[in-house]
């Protein structure tokens, strides 16, 4: 069976029109706003001339410094990614430490020395080299210079005037019009859809006599705050070779790593002039380019051009717009409305080039590499659960895949620990290598998120195929919770060691048990895996069931859930993870209704709000609507908080170290879903969680648990 969808509330709505209204136009240089196009797979990030002319203007500062306040011009994918020499290799049985738990001594990959302002201090070499490695690749940064003697010389700033750039999200195209020393210039920039291909127009008098493109190539980079080393020139190789009259191919190795870039340049030269810069002239006025990147490019640029790029990118984000659901908001007298509708459309645009790809998404996307590009599997809810829920499954689907690559490793790591089944790594790469981390490995939240997930993507689509295909990763999931809950005469527990969704406790982790939202968790999603069994003809798996009715009850204490079952009870920073017991989670026999409400005042009354996470904002509102509190539900999505703040290109800016984060736009469309499609057993209204009195225009949510 399909959940119904969300019925039309309202008139049918102008999809371009509702698009439209929210196309970004910038006007300078914002450091903080550049602008991307991409497909999921590969991704652009430009600066106001529609290439990467000024990086320099765009800095990234380390988590131990305020001293940066940009983004990077990142040109990543999902498949670039660099593995920097060790001699010897480092293996990560190295960082294995015993802690003592209920059940005998388990081994963590735990990390050495600290971690002070976010960065680390006396961490062994070892560890340092597991945590930045592998990291993700800047394929090549492409952008203006001046033509100089056969070189490329910088432009400045100070020569740019009249800028006007915008980026058309119904077309997915990306327009930069600006005036070079007076002289115009526009240049159209286009990711391909289905490839990872670049086709960049520029129209231009300058381009006859002044004009260049270069590509420069740097090494990569194991820090959180560059994605780049243009300092080790002897580390990698660069060659150029012509393969035809206007087409070229430039061959990259660093170490292991190996990939290409063909470039079809009709009326144009490719000259090698340093040993990693390639430049681009020409004699006319129009240049029309198409960059493909990959470790064997899956397209020929030559059997394309620009301008088909531009028309197949343009049906494509029309069919994205149309083919998904839509929240309207336009027409409601209140002033939260639009700024509210604005974050729902760019937040749709950026999470599909940034996180609907073939592997779990960075926090960062594919902009830049904090975590090294490295992504984190508590956050893969956050990133990817809107999708289905907004009537897009597929782009779920690709990544939540991956988890069956790692079956082998995850297997390993619980059976190391002692237990059946699968435990998920937190912080990785694409081979599934867990990093050494004093909060990462203790972790326990993101185990039951495939399941969850898993359970999205059969909700939108009813397909026995879905439940074939993800079974696996679903029943070995659930082996390994039923079989890390330790049965007490209270109930079945958790922990310790653990840290919990509040990584405050992540010092305490040799103590902390039974933390809110992770008990009750656990408690749905063993039934949600055992409803699984059921829909596949299997006799549902009785242990499964007797650890889910047996989890303990969360802790109450003064008419409020704590945050974990032992002392200090609550931090009032980080995380306000026990509302997530019953907003992330729909309402179970394990929460009382009254004691969350309660719960959610005393949060809203005095937590450290600096401490918190672009995600916490759609928790409260999640929270709220499900409490019958859709007022309050508004209230928290539009919170005035530093990390709530979201940029004129959509995205979610958390500080100068973390320019982007991504799990804040998901969040945000996973709340807004819940808000404007309901949940099962939601009041029978339209948009249920949103104010009875706004108009809110709904098409093709599908209602969440």
């Amino acid at each position: 069976m399909t959940t119904r969808r969300s019925d039309v509330s309202g008139p049918a709505i102008d999809r371009q029109a509702l698009v439209d209204r929210h196309r970004v136009v910038m006007r300078e240089i914002d450091p903080r706003s550049p602008l991307s196009v991409g497909n999921g797979e590969f991704c652009f990030t430009a600066d106001v001339t529609g290439l990467q002319t000024f990086p320099d203007s765009y800095p990234v500062g380390p988590r131990d410094s305020r001293a940066a306040d940009g983004t990077l011009l990142g040109t990543q994918s999902q498949w670039g990614w660099h593995e920097e020499p060790a001699d010897p290799p480092y293996e990560l049985a190295d960082s294995l430490v015993s802690y003592q738990s209920r059940r005998g001594p388990v081994s963590y990959v735990d990390l050495g020395g600290s971690i002070s302002g976010g960065t680390e201090q006396g961490t062994p070499e070892n560890e340092l080299w597991l945590r930045g490695n592998p990291h993700r690749l800047h394929l090549g940064m492409i952008g203006f210079v001046q033509r100089d003697a056969g070189h490329g010389r910088p432009i400045e700033v100070e020569q740019l005037s009249e800028v006007e750039q915008t980026l058309d999200l119904w077309r997915g195209m990306l327009t930069s019009r600006f005036a070079l020393d007076g002289r115009p210039v526009q240049v159209t920039t286009v990711c391909d859809p289905d490839h990872d291909l670049l086709a960049v127009v520029i129209e231009s008098p300058a381009l006859i006599d002044t004009l260049a493109v270069q590509l420069a190539f740097p090494y990569g980079n194991q820090a959180w705050h560059d994605n780049t080393d243009w300092n080790r020139p002897t580390a990698h190789r660069t060659e150029l070779d012509q393969r035809t009259g206007d087409r070229w191919t430039i061959r990259r190795t660093l170490d292991q790593t190996r990939y290409q870039v063909d470039v079809s340049a009709p009326a144009a030269r490719l000259t090698q002039t340093g040993p990693h810069q390639v430049l681009i002239s020409t004699d006319q006025d129009r240049l029309e380019l198409i960059f493909a990147f990959g470790t064997e490019p899956d397209r020929d640029p030559v059997a394309t051009t620009a301008d088909k790029i531009i028309e197949t990118a343009g049906d494509h984000w029309r069919d994205f717009w149309t083919g998904g659901a839509a929240v309207e908001l336009a027409h409601i007298h209140d002033r939260r409305a639009v700024e509210l509708e604005r974050r729902i459309v760019l937040s749709q645009y950026l999470t599909a080039i940034n996180c609907a790809g073939s592997l779990p998404p960075a926090e960062t996307g594919l902009v830049c590499n904090s975590w090294r590009g490295k992504f984190h599997l508590e956050m893969h809810w956050w990133h990817a659960a809107h999708f289905p829920l907004w009537g897009r499954p597929e782009l779920l689907r690709r990544s939540l895949g991956w988890y069956a690559e790692i079956l082998p490793q995850a297997r390993e790591t619980a059976t190391r620990q002692g237990f059946p089944g699968v435990r998920w790594p937190k912080q990785v790469g694409p081979e599934g290598r867990e990093s050494p981390s004093s909060i990462g490995p203790f972790l326990i939240w993101q185990q039951p998120h495939p399941m969850y997930l898993a359970e999205l993507i059969y909700r939108a689509t009813g397909d026995r195929e879905v439940l074939e295909e993800f079974a696996e990763i679903v029943f070995e999931t659930a082996d390994f919770m039923a079989g890390y809950a330790v049965p007490t005469e209270a109930g079945f527990e958790l922990g310790p060691p653990l840290v919990p969704a509040q990584e405050s406790y992540g010092g305490m982790r040799a103590e902390v048990i039974n933390p809110t939202y992770e008990l009750v968790y656990w408690h749905w999603a063993l039934r949600i895996a055992n409803q699984w069994r059921t829909r596949l003809g299997q006799q549902p798996e009785p242990y499964w069931q007797q650890v889910a009715d047996g989890m303990v009850e969360p802790t109450v204490r003064d008419g409020r859930y704590e945050a974990i079952g032992v002392e200090p009870w609550t931090k009032r920073s980080d995380h306000p993870s026990m509302l997530c017991a019953l907003g992330v989670l729909p309402k179970t026999d394990k929460i009382n209704s009254e004691t969350m409400a309660a719960t959610l005042d005393a949060v809203l009354a005095d937590w450290d709000w600096k401490s918190t996470w672009g995600w916490d904002y759609p928790v409260i509102a999640m929270c709220a609507a499900r409490l019958g509190r859709p007022e309050l539900a508004v209230d928290a999505l539009l919170m005035g908080e530093e990390k709530n703040t979201v940029l004129p290109n959509g995205h979610n800016r958390q500080t100068a170290s973390l320019p982007l984060y991504l799990p804040g736009n998901g969040g945000l469309l996973t709340a807004i879903a819940v808000m404007a499609g309901g949940w099962d057993a939601c009041p029978a209204r339209p948009a249920p969680g949103f104010p009875e009195n706004w108009d809110v225009r709904v098409e093709g949510i599908v209602p969440a648990p």
